[in-house]
């Protein structure tokens, strides 16, 4: 999808997972001028639990990819089974209050990334991939980026009157990197993600493991494919790999998953590998964005839950309409041509969005750091599930309270507008602890 960078952008968004290619789609239709700029090839595989809340199909349907997304993802998910060692307690998933699509799906993200990239290029945006930010500087309204295609040496310089972080959770913009050098923990989380074949899980259910030093999820995604995913702990990581020095990172994690949880353990039995497994971390839960920021973020870059809930698409894709919605309401034109707001308008609608996104994502955040350290403790998990037998049903109310049924809250009388057209891997930091090679 590698496009000519042009000399000037209304908006230049970097990186083209969900939250960077929607916010391209819905800027390119308002007749923004866009470039979109990722590194990686695509399709490719990221550590992602691949849920998709049954509130988001209608955005993806507003974006241009609803129909394949219906066409392509797995069963309707309306279970959802909590597994703490041998035990295991079903309920039924909140259902949307959209007459159709009322229950989430799960979709492979090489396949929703291409889908959405390929969107965004259709819309009218520059689609420049692979191709890297080099450095940027300047202020708002009158940014200059530096752009470089990762096969060529040479620079590409462009303007840009807006820039939007998009660019996922464990790789910065030039201008911060570096500020990234944290503390090693041994409370940090680590995420691994492995695809199998022939898994014996039961299509239509998410299953959520509370695990002794970390928690993870399995589901049935596209083409019958079981995804594992899990969180661990640096210091249970460690652990791990010094009693089994000759133990690959991923494999090592397996057999922990299935030594912890006797429903992992079925569900692998005779289930073969898809792939390699793959790892990326720390994680970074809380809300990274400020007002004082001059670039506007999203996803990721924004803020991020304990993958627990699988919200984080969720939060990816309507951050990105949240912030569309104030950019387009609040930009100059008229008629089909509108553009970036005038630079005098920045902190304002920064704060602005800010406080549109915490009101979206702080409750749901606060509940997901909530109960991914109690899964993550063996006697509070334990206590628990001694609840759940009593009232399984509050499984249904904890996804309601995750965000699993939850619509965008725009403002009234200014909806976005998002209708169709007529006609129609991170780096890891750590690398010689999660290390899977």
């Amino acid at each position: 999808m590698t496009a000519t960078p042009r000399a000037g952008y209304d908006a230049l968004i970097v990186g083209a997972g969900p939250a960077g290619s929607a916010a391209a789609i819905l800027l390119a239709r308002a007749g923004w001028s866009v470039a979109l700029v990722e590194k990686q090839p695509f399709p490719r595989r990221k550590v992602c639990g691949e849920c998709i809340a049954a509130s988001n199909l209608p955005l993806l349907a507003s974006l241009g990819v609803g129909a394949a997304v219906d066409r392509l993802a797995g069963p309707a998910l309306r279970q959802v089974t909590l597994h703490h060692g041998s035990q295991a307690v079903t309920a039924d998933l909140p259902a949307a209050a959209q007459a159709a699509q009322r229950w989430g799906r799960a979709l492979g993200r090489e396949t929703l990334d291409t889908l959405l990239g390929q969107r965004a290029q259709a819309e009218g945006a520059d689609v420049l991939q692979p191709w890297q930010v080099q450095n940027f500087q300047g202020t708002a309204g009158a940014w200059h980026v530096e752009l470089r295609a990762l096969e060529s040496p040479a620079l590409r310089r462009v303007r840009a009157c807006l820039v939007i972080d998009a660019h996922g959770s464990w790789e910065d913009l030039p201008s911060s990197r570096a500020q990234r050098r944290v503390p090693r923990n041994a409370s940090d989380l680590f995420a691994f993600k492995a695809n199998f074949r022939d898994a014996d899980l039961r299509a239509g259910a998410i299953s959520v493991l509370a695990l002794h030093g970390g928690y993870g999820g399995m589901v049935v995604a596209d083409g019958g494919i079981t995804t594992l995913a899990c969180c661990i702990r640096r210091d249970r990581l460690l652990s791990l790999r010094a009693a089994a020095p000759g133990l690959r990172a991923g494999d090592a994690v397996q057999a922990w998953l299935a030594q912890q949880c006797s429903g992992v353990a079925q569900a692998l039995q005779g289930a073969t590998l898809d792939g390699a497994w793959l790892a990326s971390g720390p994680l970074d839960p809380g809300q990274h964005l400020q007002t004082s920021d001059h670039v506007f973020s999203i996803g990721n870059a924004a803020g991020e839950a304990h993958p627990i809930l699988g919200e984080g698409l969720s939060m990816a894709l309507q951050s990105a309409a949240l912030l569309c919605h104030r950019l387009v309401a609040e930009g100059s034109g008229a008629g089909q041509r509108r553009t970036a707001p005038p630079a005098a308008l920045h902190a304002g609608l920064q704060s602005r969005y800010v406080a549109d996104w915490q009101a979206a994502f702080r409750p749901r955040m606060r509940w997901a750091a909530a109960f991914a350290h109690t899964a993550m403790r063996p006697q509070p998990a334990a206590l628990l599930m001694s609840a759940l037998r009593w009232w399984p049903g509050l499984l249904t109310h904890g996804a309601r309270l995750g965000g699993k049924v939850q619509t965008l809250p725009l403002q009234p009388g200014r909806p976005l507008d998002t209708s169709a057209p007529p006609g129609t891997a991170p780096t890891n930091p750590d690398a010689a602890i999660a290390d899977t090679t």
